[in-house]
């Protein structure tokens, strides 16, 4: 006879913090946008290459990420996650136990919204074999964001995640030409919201 043994599976601890944070430098976003999309299927395709007239305030647009009003802009929420889930290794936290503590949670879709006016911003870029190519992208000078932090408090504090989220906004960033993805990258950083 089998002796019936009971198991308590503890719950997990779900909590949600808001954390304000505003940029220290300006913010380049760059969404894959249809058209660029479209331009790498023409080629694998091998379709015609016909030049049509670069039109910047368009290449702006197609770059930005939109909410559904057509009005406000944002980011990924996943990218907020990476910076934060990098910035671990900085504070010597195992980063595969953070991508699964720790979750942004979008405004709506996948966006967490930016609070800025964003300008065009044209940069010289090098391309394939070096080639030299312009780019047109938004670039908000000032902005700012709320952070709202689904994670699991048995595992990590809200303290421990502001520590986290102000490492990231110092040493990772977000965006083109952040100092995570460039050597002379400054761009795309924040600090906590006083």
């Amino acid at each position: 006879m089998v002796k019936e043994k009971s198991v308590e599976i503890p719950a997990l601890k779900i909590d949600y913090a808001e954390f304000e944070i505003v940029g220290t430098s300006p913010l380049i976003v760059h969404r894959f946008g249809e058209k660029a999309i479209k331009m790498i299927a023409d080629k694998q395709q091998k379709k015609s290459k016909e030049r049509e007239a670069r039109n910047p305030e368009g290449e702006m647009k197609d770059c930005l990420y939109q909410f559904k009003d057509g009005v406000r802009t944002g980011f990924p929420a996943v990218g907020f996650k990476a910076a934060l889930v990098r910035a671990g290794k900085m504070l010597e936290y195992v980063m595969k136990d953070l991508q699964q503590i720790i979750f942004i949670v979008p405004d709506e879709g996948d966006l967490v919204e930016i609070i800025g006016e964003y300008e065009l911003r044209t940069d010289m870029v090098r391309v394939g074999m070096g080639v030299a190519d312009i780019r047109y992208r938004p670039e908000y000078k000032t902005w700012r964001a709320k952070l709202s932090v689904k994670y699991n408090s048995a595992q990590i504090s809200a303290e421990q995640i502001a520590q986290l989220i102000d490492a990231a906004g110092f040493g990772c960033g977000i965006g083109e030409w952040r100092p995570e993805k460039s050597k002379t990258g400054n761009f795309g950083t924040w600090q906590l919201a006083k």
